[in-house]
C-alpha cells in the first residue's frame, strides 16, 4: 500500500542541525538558566530590530504583562485592545488591573486602525476610565498603521504597547523610510512572541523591547521578581550600609525588591534555540513571503468565494499566517465542515481568531458590543498552512483540496 503525502499542519517549527548544536552547547555547559545565552540573544535581537534594549521572557504573554506593568497600568485605567487577537493581548492587561477597551478592526485586514482605536476610546472615557494606552495589534504579519496609531497616541497623550507577536521579521514602510518591527518608531514599546509556529521559535519564549533606558529597567527587574543586585543609573540602594562593603562595592549576595515583579525569566536552553534561529531570521522571513505570493496566484481562480489575505501598503511583511478568506455561506458548506474534510485530505487548517470580546468573561463584564468589523473578519477567516519547510507543490496541493472541498 502507498502511502500518502505527508499531513500538512498550518504551521511547523524549522529545526536544524546547527539549533540543536546550541542548544546542546547549553546542556554540556555550566548554565541552563539566568546564564550568557539569555544576554546574548537580547543583544542580537535589540540589534536586529534596532531598538535600545531586549529583555526575553518566558513567552509572549509574559512580554505582555511586563509591559503593562512596567506602564504602571492598574484600576480605573484602560487600555485599548482589537478585539481580533489572541485571549492574551487583553488578559494581560487585566492581570494589571486594567480596564479593556475593545476595538473594532477592519473586516478585510484584521487589523485596528485609528478610526477603530478612537471609537474605543471614546466608549472607554464615557465609561468612566482613563484610557492610558494603546495596544495595537500586528496579525498574521502584517502591521497595524503605526504611523497613524503613532500620531494619535500623542495627540491624547498614551503610551503604545505593539503586540508584534505575529510580526518578528516585518518592516514598516512609511516617509520613505523602512523600519524593522521593534524599533519602536511609533510606539512605547514592543512585544514578541517565539512559540513554535511563529517565525523564529525558542519552544516558548518572548521579548520586549524598546528605547526608554528607565523603562527597560523596570522591565528587566520585573522580568526577575522585581529584584535589583545592583543600583540603575540615577537610583541607589535604599539600604546602602547593607549593600556596600567598606569601599562602596555592592556585597555580592545582596539584593533588594522595590517592588513585587514575576518569574517570566527565559531560559538558556531556549535563549540557544532562538538566538540560532535569529540568524536565519531573514531566509525564513523571504520564503514565507514567496509562499504567500504562490497562495495569491493560485488562489485567484477560485476568487470571489476565496480570496487571499487582504495586504496593506505600510509594510513589508514576514507572514506567519496564510489567513485566507472565505465566503462559506456562498459555498454552501460550513467552515466546521469544510475544516474536516481538509483534514481527511491531509490538510490542516485553524482559525485566528474568535473575536475577544466574545468571550464569555468579557461579555460577563462589559455586556455585549457592537464590533461588526472583527465578526465580519472571524466569519470568513481559515488559517492555510504556511511554514518555511513547505515546497512550492504543497500550495498547489492545499488550493487543490480547498477547491475540491469548496465546490
Amino acid at each position: 500500500m502507498t502511502a500518502g503525502p505527508p499531513f500538512l499542519p498550518y504551521g511547523r517549527q524549522s529545526v536544524e542541525e546547527e539549533d540543536i548544536a546550541a542548544v546542546a552547547a547549553v546542556l554540556r555547559g555550566d548554565w541552563l538558566t539566568q546564564g550568557p545565552a539569555v544576554a546574548a540573544f537580547e543583544r542580537a535581537l535589540a540589534s536586529r530590530v534596532g531598538a535600545a534594549d531586549a529583555v526575553a521572557c518566558a513567552n509572549g504573554t509574559a512580554a505582555l504583562r511586563l509591559a503593562y506593568t512596567a506602564l504602571g497600568l492598574g484600576p480605573g485605567d484602560a487600555v485599548v485592545v482589537p478585539s481580533n487577537t489572541f485571549l492574551a493581548t487583553a488578559s494581560a492587561a487585566r492581570h494589571a488591573g486594567a480596564e479593556v477597551a475593545f476595538a473594532d478592526v477592519d473586516p478585510d485586514s484584521g487589523l485596528m486602525g485609528a478610526a477603530e482605536a478612537e471609537a474605543a476610546i471614546a466608549r472607554a472615557r464615557k465609561a468612566g476610565w482613563r484610557v492610558r494606552a494603546l495596544a495595537p495589534v500586528h496579525y498574521a504579519g502584517q502591521t497595524a498603521p503605526m504611523a497613524e496609531l503613532g500620531a494619535l497616541a500623542r495627540r491624547e497623550g498614551l503610551a503604545v504597547v505593539e503586540d508584534a507577536c505575529h510580526a518578528i521579521g516585518t518592516v514598516e514602510l512609511s516617509g520613505g523610510r523602512e523600519t524593522p518591527v521593534g524599533a519602536c518608531a511609533d510606539s512605547t514599546l514592543t512585544v514578541f512572541s517565539f512559540h513554535p509556529v511563529k517565525t523564529i521559535a525558542a519552544g516558548e519564549g518572548g521579548a520586549v523591547t524598546g528605547n526608554d533606558p528607565a523603562l527597560m529597567a523596570r522591565v528587566r527587574r520585573l522580568c526577575n521578581h522585581g529584584m535589583m543586585r545592583s543600583p540603575e543609573p540615577g537610583e541607589g540602594f535604599a539600604d546602602p550600609g547593607a549593600a556596600l562593603d567598606g569601599e562602596g562595592v555592592p556585597n555580592p549576595w545582596y539584593y533588594e525588591m522595590a517592588e513585587p515583579g514575576f518569574n517570566h525569566r527565559l531560559s538558556d536552553i531556549h535563549a540557544a534555540l532562538v538566538l540560532s534561529q535569529l540568524g536565519r531570521l531573514d531566509r525564513f522571513a523571504e520564503r514565507r513571503r514567496r509562499l504567500m505570493e504562490l497562495y495569491a496566484d493560485r488562489m485567484a481562480r477560485l476568487a470571489p468565494l476565496v480570496l487571499p489575505p487582504a495586504a496593506v501598503p505600510w509594510c513589508r511583511p514576514a507572514w506567519h499566517l496564510c489567513a485566507a478568506r472565505i465566503d462559506f455561506h456562498a459555498t454552501g458548506r460550513t467552515r466546521a465542515a469544510a475544516m474536516a474534510a481538509l483534514r481527511d485530505l491531509g490538510i490542516g487548517t485553524q482559525v485566528h481568531y474568535i473575536p475577544v470580546h466574545r468571550q464569555p468573561y468579557w461579555r460577563n463584564r462589559y455586556g455585549d458590543l457592537a464590533l461588526p468589523g472583527a465578526m465580519a473578519h472571524y466569519a470568513r477567516t481559515l488559517s492555510l498552512p504556511l511554514f518555511p519547510a513547505m515546497a512550492d507543490s504543497d500550495v498547489d496541493r492545499v488550493v487543490a483540496a480547498l477547491e475540491r472541498v469548496l465546490s
